[in-house]
């Protein structure tokens, strides 16, 4: 019989600390007994003990690859993972983990080889080779899009790497939706707060600053966001709000704040463009269906827009899909017959109530005129 994992086992059992003993007991049983499965989650909760840590790697090399084809691919990669934690450097660790890839790159375990890939993807971003770690990428998503169902884990990976990706790229829509999936994907308690700060700070500072979000609603429903409540970047909460209902007076108060975020302070320009545009949304939202012609006057006054201006900022907004409609050039007016849903706060809600009151007046009054010009039909 070869001696040399007993030998290596109860080599690895004098060096680790007295309570990790009796874990490496356990699992000295179940692999002498063949209890793969068993043995496959012993190895995982030693692996999540800090304490094991300077022993992942050795036990990877020597003992879990000696029955690696036996125990579920996807625990596997995960083990691997945890052990490449302890490589020295990102260069040393992108060598490990290729060759953890391609010993699960079979038929049978793509959902492993996937999870692993992406793995590989991650130190590539690290190292700055954008290139093969989008190549990657985008064979990752290519093997995904065949699985009609898949662990959370492994989509939770890929829409972290990709998001980190995009957020290098500085593609500021694509790093919005991907990061948005990944939360969607894990339980946020398992984020630190500081993580979920700054989760909640790169998301908001995304969504404010990309030429493709107009519709903040994912976002502000997000309990991701609250916490930026009562930290220094709560201002950013504030904004997003703002943003929404179109509310100019509070963005030139919070605008104060754009130095102490330099993405946001570059593109001062464009988001004043931005809240002009949610002002004008905001604007016809607020008028009932049956009176949406506006003037371009009037736009101006509701938007702070230059009358000279009035006329591009309709089409960017009809061309943006936040609103439906035509303007009449001649005589500057706007007739709009659609603008786009959006999450309402309660100053937006409680517009809507008032709207709905006038209207169920309305109806009350027709039927009253109805009832009173046609008394002689019902009597006859």
């Amino acid at each position: 019989m070869d001696e040399t994992i007993p030998n290596f086992l109860a080599e690895q059992r004098e060096n680790a600390p007295a309570d990790l003993t009796q874990a490496l007991l356990t699992i000295e049983e179940y692999w002498d007994r063949k209890l793969w499965h068993q043995l496959t989650d012993a190895l995982g909760e030693y692996f999540d003990n800090p304490a094991s840590a300077s022993q992942r790697l050795p036990f990877l090399r020597v003992f879990i690859l000696s029955f690696a084809e036996k125990i579920n691919q996807l625990k596997f990669v995960s083990l691997g993972l945890s052990a490449a934690t302890q490589c020295e450097d990102d260069s040393e660790r992108l060598v490990f983990l290729t060759h953890l890839t391609e010993k699960v790159d079979k038929p049978p375990s793509q959902d492993a080889y996937v999870y692993a890939l992406v793995a590989v993807s991650d130190v590539k971003l690290r190292l700055q080779d954008f290139d093969s770690a989008r190549k990657d990428l985008d064979k990752a998503e290519s093997i995904l899009d065949k699985f009609d169902s898949i662990e959370t884990i492994v989509h939770a990976a890929f829409y972290k790497t990709n998001a980190s990706y995009y957020k290098a790229k500085l593609d500021f829509g694509a790093y919005y939706k991907n990061a948005l999936l990944y939360l969607a994907c894990i339980d946020l308690n398992s984020l630190s707060p500081e993580e979920s700060q700054t989760r909640a700070y790169d998301l908001s500072v995304a969504a404010l600053i990309s030429d493709s979000i107009y519709n903040f609603g994912e976002l502000l429903l997000h309990p991701i966001l609250e916490s930026l409540t009562n930290t220094e970047h709560a201002w950013l909460r504030e904004l997003l709000f703002a943003f929404n209902r179109g509310d100019l007076g509070a963005y030139t108060v919070l605008e104060n704040n754009l130095p102490k975020c330099p993405e946001l302070e570059e593109h001062k320009t464009f988001l004043w463009q931005k809240i002009s545009l949610s002002a004008l949304t905001e604007a016809v939202f607020r008028r009932p269906a049956h009176d949406r012609a506006m003037t371009f006057a009037t736009i101006s006054n509701e938007t702070h827009v230059q009358p000279q201006e009035i006329e591009i900022l309709i089409m960017k907004a009809l061309s943006l899909g936040l609103l439906r409609g035509s303007i009449d050039q001649v005589a500057q007016i706007a007739r709009i017959n659609w603008v786009q849903p959006k999450v309402l706060d309660m100053k937006q809600i409680d517009s809507m109530r008032l709207r709905l009151k006038d209207w169920d007046s309305s109806v009350n009054q027709l039927g009253h005129w109805i009832e009173g010009v046609g008394k002689d039909v019902w009597a006859a």
